[in-house]
Formats: structure tokens, C-alpha cells, sequence
């Protein structure tokens, strides 16, 4: 289970950033600094000691680019986006952006983590470290699928609907690294379940729409897997996929 909240670079200028389970990026290119996703908001004190050891500061940050509009994916938009940093999300995502609580998963959450307790202890910890006082913020819409994010690395956004309408994956082609968010995570914090597989029906809008969408992260060969939340997949999307289809929906 992953509890232990730090920072650590997982490649050459790929910073991961884990608190409560929940992880962001930060990318260092040499075009600036993309953070992907904005964790929990209690990640802020993390993001600066980080950005402090680069000789940086919030206000360095030139873009962040939201995975998905949930709650954990946001915690820290609005202050980054007060610090001038534009946030960035597929449109079918920006109302999600804006109310991050108002979605309807495929399973009433409260008794699904009461037939999975090995969860509640991670959403516990979730809501200590602010799951329950994220503020929205106004994303701009501009991810589109298959093209490159105006941002530094220039990722390319991958549509993976399913967990949400607008999730988008963002492929780092060149160092063979994908961001994944939550269309494939190595632990989910709804059942306490670890290695590679889609988020539980609990927090997931239509799981066969998310079964379906690993085809397209299959297609980026990538040697490199970062997701949402759990240890980063250094075994390639391949196999992470086919381990993700072998569990199917849960």
C-alpha cells in the first residue's frame, strides 16, 4: 500500500509527487516546467520544497494540465492558476474542472468502500490531506486528442473517456514516458487492490468505456508508466494493459 508522502525523480527531469496516494508530475523541460494534475491541496508544501531544490519557485510553473477534473487531480489548481499558470483540460472535462465533486460513478460510493474496507483507510487519508475542501477552478479546453499540448515537453493528449468523459492521457514520446492519470493505475484507493488496473466502478463513470481506452494507451509502446495513483509501471504499457484487461471491472 502506498501511504509514505514524498517527491522523487522517477527520470531525468520527470519528478513524481505522492501524497495520500495521489500523484502529480512535475516535468522539467528545457522550454520551462509543466506540472500534470494538481494532487491534493495539502501537495502545495511537497510542490514547493520541490520546486525550491530546482532553483524555482510557483510562479515558474508554466502550465498544468489536468489528467481529469476529479477532486484529487485539482487540489492545487486554483492557487497555481493564481500564480499565472494557465490549466489546461479536455473540454468534455472543464465542467468537471469547475464542480469537482458533481459526478455520477457507475457505483454508489459509500457502500462500495463498505463491501471493500481495505479502501476506507486510503480515503481517509485522502480527506486529511484536504479531498473534502478542493475548490474548483476555470480550465481552458484546449487538450485535443492526438495533438501535441501547447505547454513545455510538448506531451501529446491522448482521450481516454471512461473514468471520466474528458480523462486524457499525455505521452511524453521522445523518452518513451506515459502520464496515464487514471485511465490505468498501479493501486486503487477505492478497494486497497495493487499492479496494474482501472479505477473501481466507484469512482469510474462507465467502466467498459475505460476497458476500451487502454487500447489506446497499448498503442504508445511506452517503456514508462506514471499513473494517478500507486508506483510508477516500469515494465512497459504493454503489460500493464494486458494485466489492466486480464482484471477487467471491479
Amino acid at each position: 500500500m502506498v501511504s509514505v508522502s514524498r517527491w522523487t525523480e522517477i527520470a531525468p527531469g520527470y519528478f513524481q509527487l505522492t501524497v495520500a496516494a495521489v500523484n502529480c508530475y512535475l516535468v522539467r523541460r528545457d522550454d520551462g516546467l509543466t506540472l500534470i494534475d494538481a494532487g491534493l491541496p495539502r501537495t502545495r508544501g511537497m510542490l514547493r520544497d520541490l520546486l525550491s531544490h530546482l532553483g524555482a519557485e510557483m510562479a515558474d510553473i508554466d502550465a498544468l494540465l489536468l489528467t481529469h477534473g476529479h477532486f484529487d487531480h485539482v487540489g492545487m489548481a486554483r492557487e497555481l492558476q493564481d500564480s499565472g499558470a494557465p490549466v489546461l483540460v479536455h473540454a468534455a472535462d472543464v465542467g468537471l474542472a469547475r464542480h469537482p465533486y458533481r459526478y455520477r460513478p457507475a457505483a454508489p460510493r459509500i457502500p462500495y468502500l463498505l463491501s471493500h474496507p481495505a479502501g476506507i483507510p486510503l480515503i481517509a487519508r485522502m480527506a486529511m490531506n484536504g479531498a473534502l475542501a478542493v475548490r474548483g477552478v476555470e480550465a481552458h479546453g484546449r487538450v485535443v486528442d492526438g495533438q501535441p499540448v501547447d505547454a513545455p515537453g510538448a506531451p501529446i493528449a491522448l482521450w481516454t473517456p471512461g473514468h471520466t468523459a474528458g480523462h486524457c492521457a499525455y505521452l511524453f514520446a521522445d523518452d518513451g514516458i506515459l502520464i496515464s492519470g487514471d485511465a490505468l493505475v498501479t493501486l486503487d484507493p477505492y478497494t486497497g487492490e495493487t499492479g496494474p488496473q482501472i479505477v473501481a466502478r466507484a469512482a469510474t463513470a462507465n467502466s467498459d468505456e475505460a476497458l476500451d481506452a487502454l487500447g489506446v494507451l497499448a498503442e504508445t509502446s511506452a517503456s514508462l508508466v506514471l499513473p494517478g495513483h500507486g508506483d510508477v509501471y516500469r515494465d512497459g504499457v504493454d503489460s500493464a494493459v494486458a494485466e489492466a484487461q486480464r482484471r477487467g471491472a471491479h
